[in-house]
């Protein structure tokens, strides 16, 4: 017994001691934070690694020092993220925490970083990642402002296609109040009748249809169609409480080996709408608090 748990206490330091050596590498800039005038923490703080990983910065704290249980695979998928680490490096912090990567049971919901800088990049357009069910998983400020903070809703709530069907509304409109909200919704029930196939054993995934089926006629309706060709979405307009009307342009890339897409909205050089987004990119979100 002895034995066990000095071998617990090992392989626990060995996994601090691989997250704190990771996370001194990287620099703020190189993740798009300040730098600070009174930094003297070499690399990233760990607050800051907690943030872009998405957990608690207490939790995050007690697996440097060793003194937290092994982290689950999605925990290891955000903080391999947030870490910027080469797949060899994430494979090898899998194994520290005893948890072996492996094939995905269901939908990825691990962007990879190269995407996350993309959405950062483009400041003029709005731009989010969804996974195969349609999980908002990523976003850019400017998405945030034309649709809504993401990072204030549960995750649960990220999803377009529950949004889509099932709620909430603005105005009487749904999803945003999107032009094409009834063809977004039909596109999006046949890529998840798509991924359902893909994924027949993810609780996640049965348990979406299961609610969507029960909680919405039409949604029903579209998945005893079993129709899985959907048609591209070229242009839509949202109609967004501070600016009114923004009619855009939407682009997706699909990132197969993740089963992600990528959603690129972008408005007509000097047109009115170009102006609208950026109002909202200066804006922000500190003004909307409308559900959409």
């Amino acid at each position: 017994m002895d034995q066990q748990v000095q071998r617990v206490r090992r392989v626990r330091r060995e996994l601090g001691d691989f997250l704190r050596s990771r996370r001194e590498r990287i620099t703020p800039a190189d993740v798009g934070l300040p730098a600070g005038p009174r930094r003297r923490t070499p690399g990233l703080r760990r607050e800051e690694v907690a943030q872009l990983a998405f957990i608690s910065a207490e939790y995050y704290t007690r697996l440097e020092q060793a003194r937290a249980r092994h982290p689950s695979r999605e925990v290891l998928a955000q903080l391999a993220r947030a870490l910027r680490l080469s797949d060899a490096e994430r494979d090898h912090l899998h194994h520290l925490a005893s948890t072996p990567p492996g094939p995905p049971a269901g939908p990825s919901r691990e962007v990879r970083q190269s995407i996350v800088d993309l959405l950062r990049r483009l400041p003029e357009a709005a731009a989010i990642v969804v996974s195969a069910t349609y999980e908002v998983i990523a976003w850019n400020e400017l998405a945030a402002a034309l649709m809504e903070d993401f990072s204030a809703l549960p995750r649960r709530d990220r999803n377009l296609i529950r949004r889509a069907f099932l709620g909430p509304h603005r105005n009487g409109r749904r999803l945003y109040g999107v032009s094409d909200a009834d063809e977004f919704a039909a596109t999006s029930a046949r890529h998840l009748r798509a991924a359902a196939a893909r994924y027949p054993d993810d609780p996640e995934v049965t348990g979406l249809v299961e609610e969507l089926r029960a909680g919405s006629e039409e949604f029903a309706r579209l998945w005893d169609a079993h129709d899985v060709t959907a048609r591209p979405t070229l242009c839509t307009t949202f109609d967004h409480p501070l600016v009114g009307p923004v009619p855009v342009s939407c682009d997706v890339l699909d990132i197969t080996d993740r089963d992600q897409q990528v959603l690129i909205y972008t408005a007509t050089p000097g047109s009115p709408s170009e102006q609208a987004l950026r109002l909202l990119s200066v804006v922000g979100t500190q003004r909307l608090g409308v559900p959409g």
